[in-house]
């Protein structure tokens, strides 16, 4: 039997992802320290433990900022060939800095986006592997 279920919205899911907030409500904090997701929301009850974002953020942060930085590092060596020491401290901690920056609101981007197209947990009717070998036991 088709079960009919509201649609959620995958943009706006993200949009508060990316805040660091609640991908049904909006308003409850997504994160209860740096990159520890809340088991559920604390306005609209929402649960989020079920999430799996793995190491997905740490990926598509590593992406992102390798191809900031690659071609910056590699027109600032080819117009100006900086020392090596020079190019060091400027390029590590930009490249430390940016990662910072970037994983908490990609941590929360992935964990909206499984919530908004059911993923994992976050349908009604999945069933969790997980729980179902430790019930086997």
């Amino acid at each position: 039997m088709n079960e009919v279920r509201e649609r959620r919205d995958l943009g706006q899911a993200v949009k508060r992802g990316i805040l660091g907030r609640c991908p049904n409500c909006g308003q409850g904090r997504l994160f209860g320290k740096f990159l520890k997701v809340v088991d559920e929301c604390s306005v609209c009850h929402e649960k989020f433990k079920h999430h799996r974002a793995d190491d997905a953020p740490a990926y598509v942060v590593i992406l992102i900022v390798g191809h900031i930085i690659v071609p910056l590092a590699l027109l600032v060596e080819k117009l100006y060939q900086p020392p090596h020491w020079l190019a060091f401290s400027i390029w590590l901690p930009l490249t430390l800095l940016m990662s910072l920056v970037l994983l908490q609101p990609v941590k929360g981007m992935i964990v909206a986006w499984q919530w908004a197209q059911r993923m994992h947990g976050f349908d009604p009717n999945h069933v969790d592997e997980i729980e179902l070998m430790k019930d086997a036991r």
